[in-house]
């Protein structure tokens, strides 16, 4: 059964997630291309003395671009199954429901650990080449709350999308836009080391919201 709801929704979300792929490998590239030019014009001693003594770490434009991923992700996932009513035939099938939305659920969080850990392993191996492992400890760290938040907001727009009434999707929306804000709360790299844990917790907590939206969307609640 778990074989067949992954293949229900690769076949839902199988073009979004290629855009994905290189929407956010082209943002990582774009990033490299730029921190090599720049290496290639002043010098690999220059930028290492602007990351010591600015604190710099080269990956910004990287901030929102996992946050707008899981966001889309959750969207062209869940929002057709409303749409189309498809949710109520999906929870009918022989099969307990808690089991069928968390697989859905997982489907999504696999695909998106793998891209953004295929995104943070090309980080890792482009400044290995040239930055110590150090500096380069550095950038990841500064960059792991972004991927979280990547996680996080996909699991909070599922809650958002399942939820029958729209009164109630724009309180989660304020609820989501609050949870989210944590993991951008610091701009300083690093600000966050040892709230890392705390953070991945959270994100596996919201992953049990859903299940509130979908008792209420299964027995057709309009309060």
């Amino acid at each position: 059964m778990l074989r067949a709801i992954f293949y229900k929704e690769w076949l839902k979300t199988r073009w979004y997630y290629l855009v994905a792929v290189l929407l956010s490998l082209g943002f990582v590239g774009y990033v490299l291309l730029n921190f090599f030019r720049a290496a290639g014009l002043k010098g690999i001693a220059h930028l290492w003395e602007v990351m010591l003594l600015r604190d710099a770490v080269f990956v910004e434009l990287l901030q929102f671009v996992p946050l707008v991923v899981g966001l889309l992700f959750a969207v062209v996932q869940f929002v057709p199954e409303m749409q189309r009513k498809c949710l109520k035939l999906t929870l009918h099938l022989p099969c307990p429901e808690l089991r069928m939305i968390g697989a859905m659920l997982l489907y999504g969080v696999l695909l998106l650990g793998a891209l953004f850990a295929v995104s943070l392993g090309v980080l890792f191996v482009a400044f290995r080449a040239v930055l110590t492992p150090e500096l380069v400890r550095h950038i990841l760290l500064t960059a792991a709350p972004w991927y979280a938040a990547g996680i996080a907001a996909y699991l909070l727009a599922v809650w958002i999308c399942l939820e029958p009434t729209w009164r109630r999707r724009l309180l989660y929306g304020a609820v989501a836009a609050c949870v989210l804000r944590l993991f951008f709360l610091a701009p300083t790299p690093e600000a966050y080391d040892g709230f890392l844990p705390w953070l991945t917790l959270c994100t596996l907590c919201t992953a049990s919201w859903s299940w509130w939206s979908v008792v209420r969307f299964k027995e057709g609640r309009q309060d």
